[in-house]
Parts: structure tokens; sequence; C-alpha cells
């Protein structure tokens, strides 16, 4: 059995849907789904089991779950850049991970988890998924932190020869459609399209950089699962890696993207930023991608005007949206 946390969630239902792709059915989805619109990520997909986080968490502990385990991947989380309850992050995305972890290593079962991008902070100390450079990372955010607290656990505890961690950069793509504020600026933009025939962007308060000219390190869902995919499959490729394509570009870069795809001239309204978080704002993301590379991983990256096209004209553009 395959269990995937956050299953239903963006990242983990794409995932999900890999796996019935490569044939696999034998998956316990582990997640939270509330009021909210998630279950739909679910309709299409083929699973054994949905098992309640806080369920799953407590066989776990009591060591009774009662179905033999090949391999967790580890999704599930807060995924919200500006949380600001310290201690919901500390238990939802550290302790829920570190029990996890001890479950599955002390059984010899295959871990791999979401680290993210946010772990880099103001991004001063380079984007290197280095293990040196990891242990000196300073993040700006609750959330970031939250995941650089099990990074840390790794290293410290030598553990990055057995488990395989993910930092992902700015994922965007197809059953992201619940994240509310936190859809990327793709699926933002559609919609503004939509509505206005405009789209908002920050303005930049720094001379280098260009209104709409801060950078990313934008990488479809669909690119990402393919990784995953490799990584559950080869698990003698452990440490913490970096997921990103390499190549940063910049909002205008995307936003035009959204308007070619759908055939419209681009119309860009430059707007202030919000005083709370000029402060935590990163002009700068690019994913240093050397070490998943050297470690034999073979996906190759979709050019972001091909990325942007598929999600536009294959999914945001369809009735049936969701993988």
């Amino acid at each position: 059995m395959i269990v995937v946390t956050g299953g239903a969630g963006f990242i983990g239902s794409a995932f999900v849907a890999k796996l019935n792709a490569e044939g696999q059915d034998a998956i316990v989805i582990v997640d939270e789904l509330e009021s909210s619109g998630k279950w739909k990520n679910l309709v299409k997909r083929r699973y054994t089991d949905y098992i309640h986080k806080g369920a799953f968490l407590e066989m776990v502990v009591s060591n009774r779950v009662p179905f033999p385990v090949e391999a967790i991947v580890h999704m599930g989380a807060c995924s919200s850049t500006t949380e600001q309850d310290a201690d919901y992050l500390m238990e939802n995305n550290f302790h829920y991970t570190s029990f996890l972890a001890d479950w599955a290593l002390a059984r010899g079962v295959r871990f791999v988890y979401a680290s993210s991008a946010a772990t880099y902070g103001d991004g001063g100390r380079s984007f290197s998924d280095d293990d040196e450079v990891t242990r000196g990372l300073r993040p700006i955010n609750m959330y970031g932190y939250s995941k650089q607290l099990f990074d840390l656990r790794v290293l410290r505890e030598g553990l990055q020869d057995r488990v395989a961690g993910i930092k992902f950069f700015n994922v965007f793509g197809p059953n992201e459609y619940h994240k509310g504020d936190m859809t990327s600026v793709v699926f933002k933009a559609f919609h503004q399209i939509r509505e206005t025939g405009k789209v908002r962007l920050f303005k930049s308060y720094r001379p280098e950089y260009g209104d709409g000219g801060q950078k990313r390190d934008f990488v479809y869902v669909k690119d990402c699962v393919e990784a995953l995919w490799w990584l559950l499959n080869h698990r003698e490729a452990n440490g913490i890696f970096n997921l990103g394509t390499g190549q940063a570009r910049t909002w205008n870069d995307l936003i035009r993207a959204v308007y070619a795809a759908l055939s419209l001239p681009p119309a860009i309204d430059y707007i202030e930023m919000p005083e709370a978080i000029r402060g935590q704002y990163q002009y700068f993301t690019e994913a240093r991608m050397d070490k998943l590379r050297a470690a034999g991983c073979p996906v190759a990256f979709s050019p972001l005007e091909d990325a942007v096209g598929d999600y536009v004209k294959n999914h945001l553009l369809t009735a049936d949206p969701y993988l």
C-alpha cells in the first residue's frame, strides 16, 4: 500500500493521478476534507481507502496501522505562507512529519516528504540544496520555518541517506482550485482576465527590478509528480532536493503566457504591495537543480509557455478541469 498524505490536496492528488496512470490503485489517501472543495480532486481517482489525518496519526503513534505499507509520500501540511498560528504549524508541519518519518524508518518504509523553497527566506544565502547551505538558512515566515525544522532534523540525525525531501518552488497547475488565496498566479490571472480583462501585479520596490520584473522559478505540477514517481521507485536516491525548473522567469513572462494561451493581448495593472508583506517579499527564486540531476532523476521540465498553455487550454477552460 502507498500512503499519500495530503492526497486530496493540490500536489498530493496530482500524484495520486500519476499513480493511477501507472496502474497503481493500492493507495490510502490521508487528508482532512472538512467543507473544502478538495473532495472533487478525488472523484476520478482509484484508491483503497480514505483516512482522516488525525485518525492516521493515532494509528501510527499507537502502532496500529491495519495494512501493510510500502511507502509514505507525505505531501500533507498547512501550506499557507501567511499562517500566523505558530503552534498549529509546529504540530501540523513539523511534529506530524516527525511521527510519520520515525514510523516509516523503523519499518524500512520508503519516506518521501515535502519541504519548501520558503525555507530559503530572502534568498540571500543562495538557492542551493547543498546540506551545508540548508543548515544555515533563515526562513522569513513561520511556514518556511516549520518546514526548515524537519530538514534540520534530517541533517542533525543523519537521515539524509534514508529519506527524500523535496523543496518545491512555485508550483502551478490543475487540482489547485480549492486553495483560495494560495492558488497560483496563473489561476488568479486567468480568472481576473475573464472578469475584468486585466491582471493585477505588485509594483517593485527595488530599483534593480522593474514592475512585474520580479522573478520566480515556476514549475508545472505535472512535472513535479514525474519527479516524485521517480523518487518513489529509486530508494537509493535520498537527500533533500530542490524541485523547480532551474530557470527563473518574471511575473510579466508568466502573465503574457496566460494571455497568449487565451489569444488575447496582455493588459497588466501594477498595484501597491501591502505594507505587511513588503519585508517578507521574495524578489528572486531559482532552484539549483544539480543535486537531483546528479542523483539520476531524468525529468525534463516543460518550458513556461508550454506548461501555462496546457494548464489554461486543457484544464482551466474545460468543464471538467480536474486531473
